[in-house]
């Protein structure tokens, strides 16, 4: 199963992850998102960060966890580019995520950036479960 696939958007990027579960599929959207910024196949990781989260629904955490990632790159200045999402899991109201992130610090000489990602929104924003997977669907600001 392919990890994430790009969709055409004239101003902004959009793309679909793919997993064979939630935490799979937004695993490999938070790939897809820093794929959008840089290539991260030279990124070493050398830092990881642990992320928890809870929102209403899964499109409100997806969106939480893309943005929480987004705001770790711009405050703390890390390149992300291995996602491990431990467990989404419903409690009560509440959708809760745990995971980590691992990246290396942002190295302008060393990363080249495609474009810029300025924000997740909620445009076009789905998630789709079946029996065979879940799909994402996520548009980034650019």
């Amino acid at each position: 199963m392919k990890k994430y696939e790009f969709i055409e958007h004239t101003a902004d990027a959009r793309f679909k992850a793919f997993g064979a579960t939630a935490e799979e599929a937004f695993a490999n959207a938070a790939q897809a998102m820093f794929n959008v910024m840089i290539d991260t196949s030279d990124i070493n990781p050398q830092i990881t960060e642990y992320i928890e989260l809870q929102a209403p629904d899964l499109e409100n955490l997806l969106v939480d966890w893309l943005s929480e990632l987004l705001y770790l790159f711009e405050v703390n200045m890390v390149v992300f580019s291995r996602f491990e999402v431990f467990a989404i899991e419903k409690k009560g109201l509440e959708y809760l995520l745990s995971a980590k992130a691992e990246g290396e610090p942002l190295d302008l000489e060393k990363h080249v950036f495609d474009t810029e990602v300025k924000a997740v929104t909620y445009n076009d924003l789905g998630v789709q479960i079946t029996s065979q997977g879940v799909t994402v669907r996520i548009t980034v600001d650019t």
